[in-house]
């Protein structure tokens, strides 16, 4: 079973080695601009005039602008809701480039992604710690009963809301552990913590993504396949930071450590 768990270990570090490097991955992201701090629309480095409209975002392009919206040149005015899937699949592009509508607490911004990102053609690999059995045990989660949200800061020093779920427990090496974790909408758990290898050893604080849990509660907690958050890739992301209670005491010397 570990032989098997170990092969299954190495398959998943080497697609997110595919998944980060790939020409729309997190390493290609160079900028994320807030439209508010922009009031005469204009971006840096993005065409076009970007400006916040009825809860959505419009976008005013002529042809020397050299835009896309859904593949097609593009000249006039488009309304833009906020895209939450793959960034290669965003509707407005130039070249290469994509140009991804977000939103967060009610402010909109555009994230400029482009596969020639001089992040992207210097990586050398992800540093993480080959499969040890020892990091991966039951753990048991206990929904809040209505969702909590607190504020956390964030890697660009703004506070924001993270919203949790629930508690997840389990045990370490004989010492009884808790993380506050988030709830997705397929079920699944996500957690934002922190260890004593953090910022040393390892990057500043990770990513933990248990299955969903099982009628009971049951899941299982394997920090084998702990993540480097997004912002470990490109300074532009807004990675919030642990919540009260997850900086764990003890050293996850598992998963992904660092950038290589």
């Amino acid at each position: 079973m570990t032989t098997e768990a170990s092969e299954d270990w190495k398959h998943w570090h080497e697609h997110r080695i595919e998944t980060v490097s790939a020409p729309y991955g997190p390493l290609a992201l160079t900028g994320t601009h807030w439209i508010e701090d922009y009031p005469d629309g204009r971006l840096p480095e993005i065409p076009g005039y970007w400006t916040v409209k009825d809860d959505a975002v419009a976008l005013k392009a002529t042809a020397e602008d050299g835009l896309t919206v859904d593949g097609e040149p593009f000249t006039g005015e488009e309304v833009l809701d906020a895209e939450l899937g793959p960034a290669a699949g965003a509707r407005v592009g130039r070249g290469e480039r994509r140009f991804v509508v977000l939103v967060r607490e009610g402010i909109w911004g555009v994230r400029d992604y482009d596969p020639a990102a001089p992040a992207r053609e210097a990586f050398q690999g992800i540093e993480a710690t080959p499969y040890d059995p020892r990091w991966s045990v039951p753990g048991h989660f206990t929904p809040y009963g209505e969702d909590r949200t607190v504020r956390v800061e964030n890697a660009d020093g703004v506070a924001r809301g993270l919203g949790l779920g629930g508690v997840l427990a389990f045990t370490l090496d004989g010492e009884d552990l808790t993380l506050q974790v988030s709830v997705e909408s397929d079920g699944s758990l996500w957690a934002v913590f922190a260890d004593t290898t953090s910022g040393d050893s390892s990057y500043r604080f990770r990513f933990l993504r248990p299955a969903a849990p099982d009628a009971e509660g049951r899941t299982t907690v394997d920090f084998n396949r702990a993540l480097l958050p997004p912002c470990a890739f490109a300074d532009h992301f807004i990675c919030p930071f642990p919540p009260p209670g997850n900086t764990l005491g003890v050293a996850i010397e598992a998963g992904e450590r660092n950038l290589a």
